[in-house]
């Protein structure tokens, strides 16, 4: 059999039937990546078995690296397919002026749990990985950070159910926010394609926080274009109504009042039967909870001063395709970060999963460093207090078909990331 090219329809009927298929492997990604100055070519080699392409030209030497995202769609524990799947592959590549084909394939390495650790008798696909080693594909190791194209870690959620079963799995302290976030007065929405600034301006403040350069706004509005009328794309922003959360806390202090008032007036009566001792712990904690929310009114009235009535607090950018709902990536308001919008705006991103009928919904990136002294460890404890698991791919790799002009590439490319560095730092 033969790999050939197809139509992007013809792609789409063998790709939606694969269960590693991702938003990666679709044409409004290979449409989205041409306006990166990439090419894209859908290819097939049977019924079952297919991969988006896509390929950049290299300065001076006139040649084209290639890339497939989150492919090959294909079975990599048939070995035999595999092997002549290769040998089309590097033969199409060939035909391209390609030097080599980078894959990073949806497929899970071997099953964990979510603390990270290794499920005993749990799912493997250890097979596929020495599959691809031995046909020839150079392996880019186990790497446990975030130095790979897209992520070898993830956190996900199964939402192939209901949501009291997704919520019975999150942490107390999360549910305990996402209660405090509606007391608050946020709410989250879908963005319309004018509220695009509003979202970049979230990604620029968050930018500044964390010290790297947001895309510009020309990459956003790609994204719309490209994605949102697909169904792919979706923004989410999560704003506070100040005056909601004002009154919501009025309520919860006249509330209380009205209580201590009322259980003194009966213990005073001889109404209330309680020892003095439970009775003056009780009033005690009241009258401290009745301070604090009188100091919170008057936060809020500042906040209100200085924002106005309503305030936008953070945002995610989902895509949304196969079997899941992915967060890629979002931001944050630095000024007003205490109100923890973060997980009210994913919490809304697993809602939708679970009523849509998703099979999971993605966290996306983590690293596979799970000790407390990683840097990166509070974002896989926050991730994890939604319950889930970590998912470990089987990672990045390269299929060599020039290898004197791949270890050129490989020197021009670690060095133009050397320069890069020295010039962050």
């Amino acid at each position: 059999m033969k790999l050939k090219e197809i139509s992007n329809k013809e792609f789409k009927k063998i790709a939606d039937k694969s269960p590693e298929i991702t938003f990666h492997q679709t044409e409004s990604w290979a449409n989205l990546k041409e306006t990166n100055g990439w090419i894209n070519y859908f290819v097939k080699y049977d019924d079952n078995t297919c991969a988006l392409l896509l390929a950049k030209k290299m300065p001076i030497i006139n040649k084209y690296i290639f890339y497939s995202p989150r492919g090959f769609l294909i079975d990599y524990n048939n070995k035999e397919l595999l092997k002549d799947f290769t040998k089309e592959i590097k033969e199409f590549i060939k035909s391209k002026n390609g030097i080599f084909v980078k894959i990073d394939p949806n497929v899970e390495y071997i099953e964990r749990d979510n603390d990270g650790n290794i499920v005993e008798n749990g799912y493997n696909n250890k097979k596929a990985h020495k599959n691809l080693v031995s046909l020839g594909y150079k392996h880019y190791g186990f790497n446990l950070m975030q130095d790979t194209l897209q992520p070898r870690w993830m956190h996900v959620i199964e939402t192939n159910r209901s949501l009291d079963e997704v919520n019975s799995e999150m942490e107390s302290k999360t549910r305990q926010i996402l209660r405090k976030n509606i007391r608050s007065g946020i709410h989250v929405h879908d963005i319309k394609k004018e509220e695009l600034k509003d979202f970049k301006e979230i990604m620029e403040k968050t930018a500044e926080r964390r010290a790297f350069i947001d895309r510009p706004f020309k990459y956003y509005e790609n994204m719309w274009k490209h994605l949102h009328d697909s169904g792919i794309l979706k923004i989410m922003i999560a704003d506070i109504d100040f005056n909601e959360y004002k009154e919501n806390t009025k309520k919860e202090l006249t509330e209380l009042e009205e209580s201590l008032k009322d259980r003194i007036n009966k213990y005073e009566n001889k109404e209330l039967k309680m020892n003095e001792k439970k009775y003056n712990s009780h009033n005690k904690q009241d009258k401290e909870a009745i301070e604090r929310l009188k100091r919170e009114l008057i936060k809020i009235d500042e906040l209100i001063e200085k924002y106005g009535p309503k305030k936008n607090l953070g945002g995610i950018l989902f895509l949304v395709y196969g079997n899941e709902v992915l967060s890629l990536y979002g931001g944050s308001d630095e000024e007003l970060m205490q109100f923890k919008s973060a997980y009210t705006v994913h919490y809304e991103g697993v809602k939708y999963a679970v009523e849509n009928n998703y099979k999971r919904y993605n966290f996306y990136g983590i690293t596979g460093d799970f000790r407390e002294t990683n840097p990166l460890y509070g974002l896989y404890l926050f991730k994890k207090s939604f319950g889930g698991h970590v998912v470990e791919l089987i990672g990045e790799y390269d299929l060599v078909v020039n290898k004197p002009l791949y270890h050129l590439y490989k020197i021009a490319y670690g060095l133009y990331h050397g320069v890069k560095k020295i010039g962050k730092k």
